[in-house]
């Protein structure tokens, strides 16, 4: 199942830490590739992470296998959670610690 940007809150795409678009080969600028990875993604399979945009670049689509996202929202949700309140108590009470805890629980393998 395709995951749309729409359910990736721009600042969890910004704790996903997405590479340089400069790093990129063709096929992961335009989401055909994983952009950590080089597993190349369907339709079906793949997490949408939003267009952007680069100054020199121009308009770019990253997209991303699931393990890949579930490996970076791991990550991003432990960094988070030492510095958020919120989430020290109950991470259920952060919309960011939910969308990474969901994120995580759906891709993570």
């Amino acid at each position: 199942m395709n995951v749309t940007t729409q359910e990736i809150p721009p600042e969890v795409l910004a704790l996903l830490a997405l590479p340089d678009v400069d790093t990129l080969t063709p096929d992961q600028a335009r989401g055909a590739v994983c952009a950590w990875c080089p597993t190349r993604l369907l339709a079906e399979t793949a997490v949408d992470l939003g267009e952007h945009t680069d100054p020199e670049a121009g308009r770019w689509w990253p997209r991303a296998c699931g393990p890949c996202v579930g490996r970076r929202a791991h990550h991003a949700l432990y960094a988070h959670v030492a510095l958020c309140e919120p989430c020290v108590d109950d991470v259920a009470r952060c919309e960011i610690g939910r969308t990474l805890s969901r994120l995580v629980r759906r891709y993570r393998r």
